[in-house]
């Protein structure tokens, strides 16, 4: 039977099972899945779409999302919604630091021109920004070229990303002398923005469905793909399938850095587990 939820919420009533139709419906067009008990994390987020669609029933909202011809842009808002943001500079650096180090001597020994990395989901940019910085830091712009890409799904978050503009909590991991460095105050309260030679460095930032095939591939070729606490959402099967379209878009080898709280040990996949230079990287032989 259906979970029975209260018809409390705003006026919009909730039919029996349309939460688990929903969430059937953003599993397949996202990836994202939601269990029994984050139900109500997807009813609260979508509820207001609905209500601003002037729907009091969430199953219209359903039916929209899945039959209506304005169902892709009505995804683009829902997928704003349900993308959560959390993020700041000089996150898990130790894979970045492997970059720096290790990885990109790799890439320039193997004459890799441009040395290729893709940021996916890249949220309001704060990793792929990280990496430019880190990589100027250590002098790579000098030596050899590079291309950074970032994609992520939520318009609202590339759009942050674009305008370059942090605050706050963005701040709370990276080295004062790195923000200082790469930053400079804005005139608003705790705003800083990021130097725009270090901004320029990042070549695209793409709205991209990782579920979606053929827009995961729009990012590639590439060398090196950081795509870190996703997975964490996601359905083992659905893991497989973007880690299989990662395997087409890497060169060989290819590097994938994915969250530490992640893992495709059990996934099957073309790639390894190894450990460079004190960071656990898998690779594509």
């Amino acid at each position: 039977m259906g979970r029975a939820v209260a018809p409390d919420v705003r006026g919009l009533r909730i039919p029996e099972r349309t939460l688990e139709l929903l969430r059937d419906l953003v599993l397949e067009h996202t990836g994202m899945y939601y269990d029994d008990g984050r139900l109500d994390f997807l009813r609260d987020r979508l509820a207001p779409l609905a209500l601003d669609r002037g729907f009091d029933s969430f199953l219209d909202y359903y039916y929209l999302l899945k039959y209506d011809s304005d169902a892709p842009a009505e995804w683009v808002r829902a997928i704003d919604a349900l993308s959560v943001q959390e993020t700041y500079f000089w996150r898990q650096f130790d894979q970045i630091k492997a970059l720096v180090d290790v990885i990109m001597p790799l890439l320039i020994d193997s004459h890799r021109t441009p040395a290729r990395i893709v940021s996916i989901p890249c949220a309001s940019g704060e990793e792929p920004l990280t990496i430019a910085m880190a990589l100027d830091e250590a002098g790579w712009f000098g030596r050899a070229s590079i291309q950074i890409r970032a994609g992520d799904a939520s318009d609202a978050a590339l759009r942050r990303a674009a305008a370059g503009r942090y605050a706050g909590r963005a701040f709370r991991q990276i080295p004062p002398v790195a923000q200082h460095t790469y930053f400079r105050r804005t005139g608003t309260k705790d705003e800083w923005a990021i130097r725009e030679d270090i901004h320029r460095r990042i070549s695209s930032w793409t709205r991209t469905n990782v579920v979606v095939r053929e827009e995961l591939l729009r990012l590639g070729p590439c060398d090196v793909i950081f795509c870190r606490n996703l997975f964490i959402y996601f359905t083992p099967s659905t893991v497989a399938k973007v880690v299989d379209t990662f395997a087409e878009m890497l060169s060989s080898p290819g590097f994938l850095c994915v969250g530490a709280a992640e893992s495709l040990l059990r996934t099957p996949s073309r790639f390894e587990l190894r450990e460079i230079g004190g960071a656990y990287v898998y690779v594509k032989p």
